[in-house]
């Protein structure tokens, strides 16, 4: 009867100090996500998704809707334990369905939308264009954060162009003002002939995310675009990733534009990143 007594309180105990564990595991998780763009072609969605979980990668970025309602999207992430931190969003999109993506967002738990990409037309061609696409999003980022959302903007190459001294991405920032945050492509600011690490600095206290990918060496990985996983190409990242610590980003964020075997780079880029991710990463990261 003693023997059973001392059993059950045992047990009381080690279910009583689950929950620490539990808290103590997702604090352990390294704020690693994955842009589903990256998996646009390994299958269905449900199966993309599965790859994410099974590289240990509990986080991804959407690419809009992922051609699905809201409610089969948040199914699906939950059956895999997976949480989407943000969403890319065409400019145009928000420009004239802001509440609607917004409800959509909200929908599958994330408050975090992204300018992805901008197309030929929508592109300034010199310093005032940028001035003024900036104090658009701007003022698009005041109007998200009143919804309980914030807007970021995603890099290429052409936001890269110099203008006496300072580039359209700073230029566009300077003009937006607080409420828009960065999302950092590291592969494009590195194609731009700029530092990753130096650029980073520019906008401490304001990176959202980093797009953590790797540029082939030069004539290398061409029917992928040039591209690598993280950490097998040529950008720094014994520089880069202090760098990134220091300007407080949030999430890294896997992706490859042309992956020949997608799974395989996601897995090489999770394993990569949670290897060299140290603890002096951000604690808002990890939320």
């Amino acid at each position: 009867m003693k023997a059973l007594v001392r059993r059950s309180a045992s047990l009381v105990l080690l279910l009583a100090a689950l929950p620490a564990f539990a808290v103590e595991a997702a604090s352990a998780q390294k704020p690693i996500a994955v842009q589903m763009y990256t998996l646009r072609d390994a299958g269905s969605l449900e199966q993309q998704l599965k790859i994410v979980h099974d590289a240990g990668v509990h986080a991804v970025e959407t690419v809009g809707t992922q051609n699905v309602s809201a409610a089969e999207l948040k199914q699906l992430l939950d059956r895999y334990s997976i949480k989407a931190i943000s969403s890319h969003v065409p400019l145009a999109e928000l420009r004239s369905n802001l509440d609607g993506v917004v409800t959509f967002n909200r929908s599958i738990g994330n408050t975090t939308l992204v300018v992805p990409y901008l197309d030929r037309r929508e592109r300034p061609s010199d310093a005032a264009g940028w001035t003024a696409l900036g104090q658009e999003l701007g003022r698009i980022a005041k109007q998200v954060r009143g919804k309980g959302m914030r807007l970021a903007y995603h890099n290429h190459d052409f936001e890269l162009v110099d203008f006496d001294g300072r580039t359209g991405l700073e230029l566009l920032f300077a003009a937006a003002g607080p409420d828009l945050q960065t999302e950092l492509d590291l592969a494009w600011v590195a194609r731009a002939g700029l530092d990753p690490a130096v650029m980073l600095g520019k906008f401490r206290g304001h990176v959202f995310a980093v797009h953590a990918k790797d540029n082939a060496p030069k004539g290398q990985a061409e029917d992928e675009g040039g591209f690598a996983a993280v950490g097998q190409g040529v950008l720094d990242w014994n520089a880069i990733l202090p760098a990134a610590a220091v300007a407080g980003v949030h999430w890294y964020i896997i992706e490859h534009d042309q992956p020949r075997e997608p799974a395989k780079v996601v897995q090489a880029g999770a394993d990569y990143l949670r290897e060299h991710l140290t603890t002096n990463t951000p604690a808002r990261a990890r939320r």
